[in-house]
């Protein structure tokens, strides 16, 4: 037989039997995100999500009131806490947005192609099929002619043909026939909006709403640039509650997509928002944006959520579609932390079947990777890229050293985080157990961080202590047995947000003992692997 000498075709290890076989969820990794939404937010329906596999919890502020939105949250709580789990809580900006204006008569108006029609920043103006009204007061100026405005998600295309900058007009063909409403989004591909990331709204919902209830993170729609960063964690630190809370930048036009180095280097994570994207870009371009910002934010080590029409089938039917599945399992393969269900769970009667598949769809592309050469690509395209610190080269370390000794667990004590987020950049294929003291921190690690479960202590002064009491959970649980190898990753100084320790334990069946070098061989290693749901 030939000896092997170069890469292989990927997919080897998909078999027939593999395709067969009944899909075992225990050891998903990819974080599920669910809107809520009439369809989903009572106490029985919730719990049935966070069976299901929902980490996060989307309260979308494009929609409904504080009032409205703080009894869902109330009741996400109770739900939450009769489940016994860390549920993160997310509030998704409205944003700064255009839209068309109302009608003089009726409710829609029929517009027919190659017809023209007149754009007014006169909002005010009653339109008709001939003139509408846009909320946008500087489009006449930020259009030329021969650009693309898009109304409805796409569903109405308008060339400009010519600009009257003093009567703040815009003439435009009509490209298709179509049928619209009031109030209708309005993008304009290609061109830089002269319109604040924040809006009165969103800084009110951040202050007296977010930061009320300590939100665990703000996505925050349209981010453009880096001082959007700088002006979103100015309003969450001058807010009590606020302070440890993440920011989520959504990715959603192409001056984010040219800033988006600056925006990762200032943000916690990142959003690839595929709906208005596809009206700024060319809708053969997103896959390649997106495929590019889950690379940087995986070399950066920050989380990354994939969204927007993921099984948007199931809005109204109780199966997805083929293509929505492989949308679902390509996420995954490029690299995404979360994936996200929008309508799907906040609209439509099969919510809890949404989540089900999507946990099918995830645990069947990640069973499908090579996570010791995933390992070995982050670790050696981050030394190219970065200059790798003490903390991220000890978690990188830590990995290895579980996949090495084939780890059933790795046992992060982590205050703020930052070590459970080194140990996750570098994506060891078994899951991570976060030990914290903070509440906030447990529903963060557990929301966003791929593969990483949380549990909550009363101190982390006693590394030995904690190791001892978390012992007897995780073997109840099924992820260990005794005889296991564990690999512990923690800081010696606590509150530093540093990773400055690894070892390597075996559990016992009523306490752990470190291992010496001359018993890891493989005979000492157990066969079962397990899990953490």
């Amino acid at each position: 037989m030939q000896a092997n000498t170069g890469p292989e075709l990927r997919g080897s290890n998909i078999t027939l039997e593999k395709i067969i076989a009944k899909t075992n969820v225990s050891g998903r990794r990819t974080k599920i995100v669910c809107t809520l939404g009439p369809a989903c937010w009572e106490v029985d329906q919730l719990e049935k999500l966070i069976d299901a596999g929902m980490s996060v919890a989307r309260f979308n502020f494009s929609h409904g009131d504080h009032a409205g939105h703080q009894a869902c949250l109330d009741r996400l709580r109770t739900a939450a806490k009769n489940k016994g789990s860390h549920v993160a809580v997310m509030l998704d900006t409205k944003g700064p947005e255009i839209r068309s204006g109302f009608f003089a008569e009726g409710k829609k108006i029929d517009l027919v192609k190659g017809e023209s029609i007149v754009l007014t920043t006169d909002y005010s103006f009653k339109g008709n099929s001939s003139k509408l009204a846009c909320s946008y007061p500087a489009l006449a100026t930020s259009v030329i002619p021969g650009q693309s405005i898009l109304v409805a998600d796409g569903s109405l295309v308008l060339t400009v043909l010519s600009c009257d900058q003093a009567a703040g007009e815009v003439t435009c063909r009509i490209e298709n026939n179509a049928s619209i409403g009031e109030r209708k989004n309005m993008n304009l591909p290609g061109v830089i909006v002269d319109l604040p990331t924040l809006t009165e709204k969103d800084i009110d919902d951040i202050a007296n709403w977010g930061c009320k209830n300590q939100v665990d993170f703000i996505a925050a729609s349209f981010v453009r640039k880096a001082s959007d960063v700088t002006k979103i964690r100015e309003v969450l630190n001058s807010n009590s509650g606020g302070e440890a809370t993440k920011i989520i930048c959504k990715i959603e036009n192409l001056e984010g997509l040219q800033n988006y180095d600056d925006i990762l280097q200032k943000t916690d994570a990142i959003m690839v928002a595929r709906g208005d994207l596809g009206m700024e870009i060319p809708p053969e371009k997103v896959f390649l944006a997106q495929k590019m910002m889950i690379r940087e934010a995986n070399l950066a080590g920050k989380p990354i959520i994939t969204a927007t029409q993921m099984l948007e089938s199931m809005i109204n039917n109780p199966r997805p579609t083929r293509a929505e599945c492989s949308d679902v399992a390509n996420a995954v393969y490029d690299g995404t932390d979360c994936v996200m269900l929008s309508g799907e769970t906040a609209n439509g009667p099969y919510f809890e079947s949404a989540v089900n598949v999507m946990v099918r769809t995830c645990v069947e592309a990640e069973g499908s990777i090579n996570f010791d050469g995933l390992h070995q690509a982050i670790r050696n395209s981050s030394k190219m890229r970065y200059s790798i610190g003490n903390s991220e080269s000890i978690a990188s370390s830590a990995v290895k050293t579980a996949i090495d000794i084939n780890a059933k667990i790795i046992l992060v004590l982590s205050e703020t985080g930052a070590t459970a987020r080194a140990i996750a950049k570098f994506r060891p294929n078994m899951p991570v157990a976060v030990v914290t003291a903070s509440e906030g921190v447990a529903r963060q690690c557990n929301g966003i961080l791929k593969g990483c479960y949380s549990f909550v202590v009363h101190s982390l002064k006693d590394a030995d202590a904690i190791i001892d009491e978390v012992n007897s959970e995780i073997v109840e649980t099924g992820v260990a047995e005794e005889g296991d190898l564990f690999v512990i990753a923690c800081g010696t100084l606590h509150g530093s947000g540093s990773t400055n320790q690894i070892k390597v334990e075996r559990v016992l069946a009523s306490s752990w003992n470190e291992i010496e070098d001359e018993e890891m061989s493989p005979s000492h290693i157990p066969a079962k692997c397990c899990s953490i749901m």
